[in-house]
């Protein structure tokens, strides 16, 4: 299953930016703290939505539409009163001209939103956050979460198996770029 190649394969790659990510976490000590790195996400993942609705087959994942994350970001920046950064072009993002690349991206979105309630509990308590407003993105489907990550695995692993490289190519590009994206 294409999945859980993509795990194994990704593994190494999602770890280094998992350490990333957590040292910044760590690290906050206010809501523009935060709010830096709800515009990193924004600004990353924002750019690569722009890329994958150029070459997703809506057919493989017909509810692509509940799945963008920008708009979800942009809310919590502007509930934190802090202004949107530009998206991130594709000198910094990885190449997603097809399909397969389309859905290696997507797989790197989706899988943040697992570990999102962890984080949100974790960014709530350490900057005194005590309403959801703001914690939108780290809340990823709410209740629907591992329900969407569910289908979303399906979806990979419909994908036809000549393109399992290419996919799993592209997912592993997502993750160094986000990492060198945070480190900016």
């Amino acid at each position: 299953m294409l999945s859980e190649k993509l795990k194994e394969q990704t593994s190494n790659n999602h770890q280094v930016l998992e350490k990333k990510l957590l040292a910044q976490m760590r690290n906050m000590q206010s809501k523009q703290d935060y709010a830096a790195l709800l515009k990193s996400f924004y600004s990353y993942f924002g750019g690569l939505e722009v890329a994958i609705n150029k070459q997703l087959d809506l057919s493989a994942l017909p509810d692509y539409s509940k799945r963008r994350k920008t708009a979800v970001l942009a809310n919590d920046i502007i509930y934190l009163a802090a202004p949107l950064p530009a998206l991130a072009d594709e000198t910094s993002l990885p190449a997603i001209i097809n399909h397969a690349q389309a859905m290696g991206a997507l797989y790197v979105i989706e899988g943040s939103t697992l570990g999102g309630k962890i984080i949100s509990k974790m960014v709530s308590r350490q900057l005194n956050l005590t309403s959801i407003a703001g914690l939108s993105f780290f809340n990823g489907y709410g209740d629907d979460t591992d329900k969407m990550w569910g289908s979303f695995k399906i979806a990979l692993n419909n994908t036809p198996n000549v393109v399992a490289d290419e996919v799993i190519l592209a997912a592993n590009e997502t993750f160094i770029k986000f990492g060198d994206w945070l480190a900016r």
